[in-house]
């Protein structure tokens, strides 16, 4: 980060600015970027943003190997329309075979969660300073009140589109004419991994009936 910058004036500076512009100005107050993509319902948001702004920026997608085959082919759909240089994690070989063995998802999730998504992005956080998320607020509690950097003891976290509506992504997904993720016409609000995800309007067919709401990697501190 610049040195003559704070994140007092950081936040102030960016709640100005219009999507684009905090994704422009992003590049140009930080020099390590991290980016990442679930390829789910919303995120050709910050996708076809990217593609205009700063097109060859790496896009890390963790892949938990529980993902819906959908999802992939959503994945590649965007990769070949706007070029996009994705680069995938995964959980250790370990960590993910004790899952798919323990059936831990069934009765912790949040385990699941961590060994499968949140240690496998970790790993790339010492070599970054500021992380690019396309959370949106109202999908959720937890997300309504979100601020558009959130400090954290690992890595400065940034979410350029927090304050968008659904009704102001449903617009831009219109009139930018862009692709749905396949399950989406299916009912599908949210997707994630396939054994926590259910149809449901917005996020509430994750983790249905458990009192669960995030992955974990918005919630660390």
């Amino acid at each position: 980060m610049k040195p003559t910058l704070d994140l007092q004036q950081l936040s102030q500076q960016y709640e100005q600015l219009d999507h684009k512009a905090r994704l422009r100005q992003i590049f140009r107050d930080f020099d390590r970027v991290l980016i990442t993509s679930s390829f789910g319902t919303t995120s050709t948001i910050l996708l076809h943003h990217l593609s205009q702004v700063q097109p060859h920026h790496p896009v890390h997608f963790i892949d938990t190997k529980y993902l819906f085959g959908e999802t992939h082919d959503y994945k590649q759909a965007l990769i070949d329309r706007w070029n996009l240089n994705v680069v995938t994690i995964e959980p250790t070989f370990n960590s993910h075979d004790f899952t798919k063995r323990d059936y831990t998802w069934t009765y912790a999730a949040d385990d699941c969660c961590d060994m499968n998504k949140v240690q496998p992005l970790n790993r790339l956080k010492d070599s970054h300073d500021v992380w690019i998320s396309g959370m949106m607020g109202g999908t959720n509690e937890h997300r309504e009140n979100m601020p558009i950097f959130r400090e954290g003891k690992d890595i400065l976290r940034f979410y350029p589109f927090i304050d968008m509506t659904e009704e102001e992504a449903s617009w831009y997904q219109l009139i930018y004419d862009l692709p749905a993720h396949p399950l989406a016409e299916e009912g599908y609000g949210s997707v994630g991994c396939t054994h926590c995800t259910v149809k449901g309007k917005g996020r509430e067919g994750r983790w249905a009936g458990s009192g669960k709401t995030e992955c974990g990697l918005h919630v660390s501190k």
